[in-house]
């Protein structure tokens, strides 16, 4: 099974209707190979997506149930990673929604890219840099 068919499968009741029938193989699943952290960040990317793009593994969801979805999968791939107690990737995690977020709003859709990378990197390694340090690159001093 896919990381997004788990992801899928693992969802509230609630959002099964909107469910992709295969969503197919996951953004990360080929560079995160721990079958857990390919987990989490592959449902920490479809809630942002949710939020600011377009979802891989759900559709035809209104633009309030998509928040509301994105923020479900926030906490899903958040809660794997916690039950792991693996805080550090936690925190990681944690900066990439919140710097992801400041991506969108200034439409800096270029910038989002060596995050995700980063925090790819960082799971995958369990080290490396991650996405706050790439921010540094992208806002110096802030």
């Amino acid at each position: 099974m896919t990381a997004l068919a788990e992801i899928v499968a693992s969802v509230q009741v609630e959002l099964a209707p909107y469910a992709v029938a295969d969503p197919g193989e996951g953004r990360f699943e080929s560079i995160v190979e721990d079958g857990d952290r390919a987990f989490v960040l592959e449902a920490v990317y479809e809630g942002h997506l949710l939020h600011h793009g377009e979802p891989r593994a759900f559709a035809g969801m209104d633009v309030d149930l998509r928040l509301l979805a994105g923020d479900a999968l926030y906490a899903l791939g958040l809660a794997r990673l916690a039950e792991l107690g693996d805080l550090d990737a936690v925190t990681e995690l944690a900066d990439l929604i919140s710097l992801s977020a400041r991506v969108a709003v200034e439409q800096r859709e270029d910038l989002g890219e060596p995050l995700w990378e980063a925090t790819a990197a960082f799971l995958a390694r369990g080290g490396g840099p991650g996405a706050r340090v790439a921010a540094e690159f992208a806002w110096p001093g802030g």
